[in-house]
């Protein structure tokens, strides 16, 4: 098969070889956070590219760092992690296991990277356990701190490492969850997790796994925040580059398809799971160590546009409403890489007050509170977190009521 290959000025952020081979180009779009205020609609709106790469020697796919981290995690920063009922539940079960199979008690710290609004550390925080998140965006901060969660307004690095490390003393356990994908510097970022993490403490990381990404069409979770998107093939690379080894590797359905990596210093003597082995045995017999896999995301991503776009079009010849469920970053790579705006979808709601009142970026599409979808009564509503289908699906069950039906767009679409 034929293999794209480019020259252009980026270098893999993991292992610093010249990137060359397109993975895909989404065209341009605005940051997916960013919503436009009712008071800045009549301002154009800046875009960059939004074209993912993938490293020939490190397997690392990456869209370059387009925008530094802190244009895109600031003070305004629009995404709260508690306000997915499902996700709330995820954490609270990852507590309950972290605390048995870890040990953790009064005597322990355990360290977040990338708190958020405190929507995982609050479960620690019940168990008298010590905490600290670390957490670039004050806004959300100042939520978990209301939480009772000790946060530190900071991106994390080495020198942040440093910073914890005298102040409070080493971590028994460090965790980040959806955090090592939106970070540009990933050997800085892993080598303040080297200088934190105490003797005998361990890391988990949990990320979506790029092979479902691939396997079932995910390009709307590409965007500006995402400068990673991962394997454990490359993130046991990355590991290994700073003194740590992966010594378990779980499989999450959260966000479309997870992994949960567990690392721990390499001179650590706990032995390494039959997982590990197992999952970069799964990658490679998948195609992850081979360009031709890659190559091959393109046109999947072209046909998931037009199928998509075969639907609206469509409904709307027919006379048919259709509406969007949610405002999150994967629904503005949709939008925007396929065109749609009010002329399909009159509107989109979201349980996030930070978000109602505001339009989606690009797209100018408003966004409501879900309560607008009773009042108008769509004959579609297309859920853009379609991660959480069930989940909203039967929140808003009442939709079908007057013979309204759900519809996913990915991995295609379904009308149910």
């Amino acid at each position: 098969m034929h293999v794209t290959s480019l020259k252009t000025p980026y270098c893999c952020r993991s292992c610093g070889a010249a990137l060359s081979h397109s993975f895909v180009d989404l065209g341009t779009a605005p940051p997916c956070q960013r919503h436009v205020t009712p008071g800045r609609f009549d301002h154009a709106e800046a875009t960059y590219p939004l074209h993912a790469f993938v490293c020939d020697q490190c397997w690392l796919v990456q869209v370059p760092a387009y925008l530094r981290a802190d244009e895109l995690f600031d003070d305004q920063y629009a995404y709260f992690s508690s306000f997915s009922t499902s996700w709330l539940a995820h954490c609270e079960r990852y507590v309950a296991m972290a605390t048995t199979r870890f040990g953790l008690g009064e005597k322990s710290r355990v360290v977040e990277l990338a708190s958020n609004d405190g929507y995982l550390l609050q479960y620690f925080v019940q168990r008298g356990i010590k905490v600290l998140g670390i957490e670039p965006t004050a806004n959300t901060a100042a939520e978990a701190v209301k939480k009772g969660v000790d946060t530190l307004v900071a991106f994390f690095g080495v020198e942040t490492a440093r910073s914890v490390r005298q102040s409070k003393g080493p971590a028994d356990l460090i965790l980040g969850n959806n955090v090592l994908a939106h970070v540009p510097d990933v050997n800085d970022f892993v080598g303040g997790i080297k200088h934190l993490l105490a003797d005998d403490g361990t890391c988990t990381i949990e990320f979506p796994h790029l092979l479902q990404l691939i396997q079932h069409n995910q390009f709307d979770t590409i965007y500006h925040e995402h400068y990673s998107y991962l394997s454990l093939t490359a993130v046991k690379t990355l590991f290994e580059r700073h003194g740590l080894s992966v010594f378990d590797v779980e499989e999450w359905p959260t966000h479309g398809g997870s992994l949960r990596v567990f690392a721990k210093h390499a001179e650590d003597a706990r032995p390494v799971n039959a997982a590990v082995s197992a999952m970069l045995d799964r990658e490679r017999q998948f195609g992850l160590t081979s360009l031709g896999r890659y190559q091959q995301f393109a046109e999947q991503v072209r046909q998931t546009k037009r199928v998509l776009l075969d639907f609206l079009i469509a409904a709307k010849r027919e006379g048919k409403t259709v509406v969007g469920y949610g405002a999150p970053g994967k629904g503005n790579t949709l939008l925007n890489y396929c065109g749609i705006r009010t002329d399909f979808i009159d509107y989109t709601v979201d349980r996030s007050p930070h978000k109602q009142g505001n339009f989606l970026p690009g797209s100018r599409i408003p966004i409501h509170a879900p309560e607008r979808i009773f009042e108008t009564k769509p004959d579609y509503v297309l859920i853009l977190p379609w991660n959480l289908r069930d989940e909203i699906s039967e929140q808003m069950k009442a939709v079908r009521a007057w013979g309204g039906k759900f519809v996913v767009p990915i991995p295609s679409v379904e009308v149910f």
